[in-house]
């Protein structure tokens, strides 16, 4: 079933993804290497989304992928920044539950869920791409406790 979304609402479900690797990139501060390893490993889970069985996630992994660039075909988007990182991140957490409650009003039950379950699957490949706090690659924790937080807070925007 194809639903009709405002011009406001799909840039909504468009941006996000992208938003929510962003957020997830820069829940804990790792060097450039780390950073462009997360980015990488997160397009790569965002354009993914064209294989999924949701309709919805297909259309909206297709769009990011058409305006960022597909790092499949060795096309590398550029890695993005909040310019203020804790309100960056909690504008991603207020756009996912808007994203939630649209999904509820608008979307059928399961294009609904796998959109959400696709965002919480990018962000799980973006925090768990590269090890922080390790020297010459040994040691250091694959998921850090503001990674995981970041993770969390998703998935109960989400409702997942």
């Amino acid at each position: 079933m194809d639903v009709d979304y405002s011009d406001e609402e799909w840039g909504l479900l468009v941006g996000l993804p992208q938003s929510v690797l962003i957020a997830a990139s820069q829940a804990e501060a790792d060097g450039s290497r780390r950073t462009r390893d997360e980015w990488t490993v997160g397009m790569t889970a965002i354009a993914d989304g064209r294989g999924s069985s949701s309709s919805l996630v297909q259309k909206v992994a297709a769009e990011v992928v058409a305006r960022q660039g597909d790092i499949e075909e060795g096309e590398e988007p550029p890695v993005i920044e909040f310019p203020d990182r804790e309100a960056g991140i909690a504008d991603v957490l207020t756009r996912a539950g808007e994203a939630h409650e649209l999904l509820i009003a608008k979307a059928d039950p399961e294009d609904a869920e796998a959109y959400r379950f696709w965002l919480v699957t990018v962000t799980d490949a973006v925090v768990s791409a590269s090890r922080t706090g390790g020297v010459l690659g040994l040691g250091g924790e694959q998921v850090t406790p503001a990674e995981r937080s970041f993770r969390d807070s998703l998935a109960t925007a989400l409702a997942v």
